[in-house]
């Protein structure tokens, strides 16, 4: 009976363990070799956008990456940019995000953009999936200590640039984002 019940409190650790998630994900780029890892959870931000429609919604999902080419390593920001606008045309999701400014705390961190494809870090294909079809890829690059202060902050924004700057909040507290950019961080 004694090994029954140690059998049973092992099996549910075992299941407890493989049912936790993943903090940090890692991918191989099969074209380029480059190592890429990752934030499996990114911080989502929003705005509304009443002027299309009563409970329209602008959103940006924001992602670490630290790319690793042969011991070389870069670090970027994807910014994947979408709307409930199923209308909004490629140039409409864009506008205003070839420069963007995220305030940390209240402190302005001004990120250019790279590029709006995987080429722009060096891969052959997406490390974040799109969270909608129409959404847009953008990659900013960052340092390990920009990544490490958004990572901390209490607080933080994000407003595109351009003739008609938009501001965008956190979505809810962002818990298991903010766990998992800090878990990242510590292997970097």
């Amino acid at each position: 009976m004694t090994r029954i019940i140690y059998s049973a409190l092992l099996l549910g650790l075992l299941v407890g363990c493989a049912s936790s998630s993943q903090t940090v994900g890692e991918k191989l780029d099969p074209l380029t070799s480059a190592t890429m890892m990752f934030s499996p959870t990114p911080l989502i931000m929003y705005r509304n956008d009443p002027v299309h429609a009563a409970h329209a919604r602008n959103f940006v999902s924001i992602g670490p990456l630290e790319v690793n080419r042969s011991g070389q390593y870069q670090y970027f920001l994807w910014l994947g940019i979408w709307n409930t606008n199923h209308s909004a045309s490629v140039d409409d999701h864009r506008e205003g995000f070839d420069s963007i400014l995220i305030f940390v705390n209240g402190e302005p961190l001004q990120l250019d953009v790279g590029g709006w494809t995987p080429e722009a870090i060096g891969a052959s294909e997406p490390v974040y999936p799109k969270p909608v079809a129409s959404a847009i890829d953008a990659y900013y690059p960052v340092t390990a200590d920009q990544i490490r202060l958004i990572a901390r902050s209490s607080s933080i924004q994000l407003r595109t640039t351009g003739f008609s700057p938009r501001t965008f909040e956190a979505w809810d507290e962002q818990t298991a984002a903010r766990e998992s950019f800090l878990q990242l961080m510590q292997r970097f």
